[in-house]
């Protein structure tokens, strides 16, 4: 009876540098990409890309027909992104970097790619920083990666006046916006919270065209407005008139627990301190045990 054979494998390094050769060549190439919002040429391959993808398996499952056949639009992923996902589609490998991991992760997800999805998450973890995180916040909340949401939580949490001075926190939606407002964590006064806020609200409100109050709605209930100051609450209140952005329920409400010395006194009006809250006179008033 013959044996069973055996499996032997010869060195994958030159077999991976062959294949990287054919990313983006138009040399074999069965079928161009047109990518991005510059609309780049890219080359590929019809057969590797089925292969080892379902969503490409999809997109080119339709007949050739003779002639050439026509470009596939991808406008949505930038063309270094895409390149980045050929890469790793013909080699198993990536180079990854800093400025573009973000939209590489996002072709991960959205191209339902696990295995480049989790070295894209490996990386933005190593490299998370201060200008990163809120992008890389909206992303996870974007797509529902809860470990990379948490990990960014977790940084500007440890970085918030840093973070909130960002463009990509002015950028962020309501939706990741609201876990960074409900975390006792953040090492910022609520005071200049409240200013982040404000100018979270001017950005969204000039990019959609709506009212900042409008635009603020969905979170603006989670500022701890009766951890302010007598005065800074007037000066607040008096901001509010002149540029509405926060409930004046929600200012009334704060006044009561200045008004009771109890931060129980108003449901709406939370008055648990954040990490990075500035002491004032009157918070030795909060959070008294009920008698």
């Amino acid at each position: 009876m013959e044996s069973p054979g055996l499996v032997v494998h010869g060195q994958a390094a030159p077999f991976s540098t062959a294949l990287r050769s054919l990313v983006n060549s138009p040399r074999y190439s069965d079928v161009c990409f047109v990518v991005g919002q510059e609309r780049q040429e890219v080359f590929a391959h019809r057969c590797l890309l089925a292969c080892r993808c379902n969503f490409f398996q999809r997109l080119l499952s339709t007949e050739l027909g003779p002639g050439l056949p026509s470009p596939v639009v991808l406008s949505t992923v930038p063309a270094e992104a895409f390149l980045a996902v050929l890469e790793f589609l013909y080699t198993n490998s990536v180079k990854l970097h800093r400025h573009s991991v973000l939209e590489v992760l996002t072709a991960a997800v959205e191209y339902g790619l696990e295995d480049l999805r989790e070295l894209c998450l490996e990386f933005v973890v190593k490299v998370l920083d201060v200008e990163l995180v809120c992008e890389a916040l909206q992303v996870a909340v974007t797509f529902g990666l809860g470990p990379l949401q948490e990990r960014c939580i977790t940084f500007i949490e440890a970085h918030s006046q840093e973070a909130l001075r960002t463009r990509g926190f002015l950028e962020l939606s309501a939706a990741a916006l609201l876990p960074l407002l409900r975390s006792d964590k953040l090492s910022v006064d609520e005071a200049e919270l409240v200013r982040a806020a404000r100018n979270w609200a001017r950005v969204g409100a000039a990019v959609l065209e709506r009212p900042p109050a409008e635009v603020a709605a969905p979170v603006v209930q989670e500022l701890r407005l009766a951890l302010l100051a007598p005065a800074e609450l007037s000066a607040l209140e008096e901001q509010n008139r002149r540029e509405p952005l926060i409930p004046v329920e929600q200012i009334a409400d704060a006044w009561k627990c200045h008004a009771l010395r109890r931060g129980d006194a108003a449901r709406g009006a939370p008055c648990r301190r954040r990490r990075g809250t500035l002491p004032r006179e009157h918070h030795r008033f909060l959070d008294l045990p009920l008698k």
